[in-house]
C-alpha cells in the first residue's frame, strides 16, 4: 500500500482539506499540509496520519499572500529533504479558501480583493511556483463549488473566483499535458464544517433546506469529499483530465 508519493494540501488542518490528508494517506500517500494560523491543529492531523502508517509535516502559508510564496518554497524544499528524502512532490492540492457571504450590492471592495487573492490569484501563482518541484506525471486537484452551477443569494463574489479556478483548470490541463500533469477541479455541494462560520452546519434551517435540494437527502459531510480528492490522486484516475467532477449529492438538479 505505501507509496513514495508525496500530495501538498493547502488549508489541510481542519474542515475538508483534513479529511482530503487523511485519505491521502489511507491510500498510503505522504502528506505537506499547511495551515494559516492554527499549528496545533495542524500538528494533530500530522499524528493522525503518521498513525495510518504515512509520513506528514505541516507548514505555515498564508495562499493570499502571493510576496510569501518564494520563502515558503524554500522551506517546502527544506521539509521535502528532511523529511521525505527527496526535493520533489507528485500532488498538488489547492484547498485553503474561505467564505464570505454576502449580496452583490453589500460586497466591499476588501472582500472582494480578499476572496481574489486567496481563491484565484494565491492559486495561479502557488501552482506556477510549484512547477520546478513538481514531479511529470503528478496531479493537480483544485478546489471550486456547486454554487459555479447554480445560484444563492450571498455568493456573487465567491461563486465568480471559483468560476475562475474552473476556466483556469482547463488551462492549465491543456498546458501542462505535455509533461504529463493531469489538472481536475472538484465542486463540492454544501458540506457540514465550519466554512463560511458553520452556516450549514449550525442553521438548522439552512441544513434542512439543502438536504431538501439533494437527491440524496442529506446535507454533505467532510467523508464524502476527502476520498475523492484522494481518488484522483491513483493510477485508477489517471485518464481523468481537465474535468469539473462536483460531489453534491445532486443539489439543485
Amino acid at each position: 500500500m505505501a507509496t513514495n508519493k508525496i500530495a501538498l494540501v493547502t488549508g489541510g488542518s481542519r474542515g475538508l482539506g483534513k479529511n482530503m490528508a487523511l485519505s491521502l494517506a489511507k491510500k498510503g500517500i505522504n502528506v505537506v499540509l499547511t495551515y494559516h494560523s492554527k499549528a496545533d491543529e495542524a500538528q494533530a492531523v500530522v499524528k493522525e496520519i503518521e498513525a495510518l502508517g504515512a509520513k506528514a509535516a505541516a507548514l505555515q502559508l498564508n495562499t493570499g499572500e502571493v510576496k510569501t510564496f518564494d520563502a515558503f518554497f524554500e522551506t517546502l524544499k527544506a521539509t521535502l529533504k528532511e523529511t521525505f528524502g527527496t526535493d520533489h512532490f507528485d500532488f498538488l492540492i489547492n484547498n485553503a479558501g474561505i467564505g464570505i457571504g454576502a449580496s452583490f450590492a453589500e460586497t466591499t471592495e476588501e472582500d472582494f480583493d480578499m476572496l481574489m487573492n486567496i481563491h484565484v490569484k494565491g492559486v495561479f501563482f502557488l501552482t506556477q511556483k510549484a512547477l520546478p518541484i513538481l514531479n511529470d506525471g503528478g496531479r493537480i486537484v483544485n478546489l471550486s463549488s456547486g454554487l459555479a452551477r447554480f445560484s444563492m443569494t450571498g455568493y456573487a463574489a465567491y461563486a465568480s473566483m471559483k468560476g475562475a479556478i474552473e476556466v483556469l483548470t482547463r488551462y492549465m490541463a491543456k498546458e501542462l499535458g505535455a509533461r504529463g500533469i493531469a489538472v481536475n477541479v472538484i465542486a463540492p455541494g454544501a458540506i457540514e464544517t465550519d466554512f463560511g462560520g458553520g452556516v450549514v452546519r449550525d442553521n438548522a434551517h439552512v441544513n434542512q433546506h439543502v438536504a431538501g435540494v439533494t437527491a440524496l437527502g442529506r446535507v454533505g459531510l467532510p467523508d464524502d469529499i476527502g476520498g475523492v480528492v484522494a481518488f484522483l490522486c491513483t493510477e485508477d484516475a489517471k485518464w481523468i483530465n481537465a474535468q469539473r467532477i462536483e460531489v453534491s449529492g445532486g443539489m439543485n438538479l
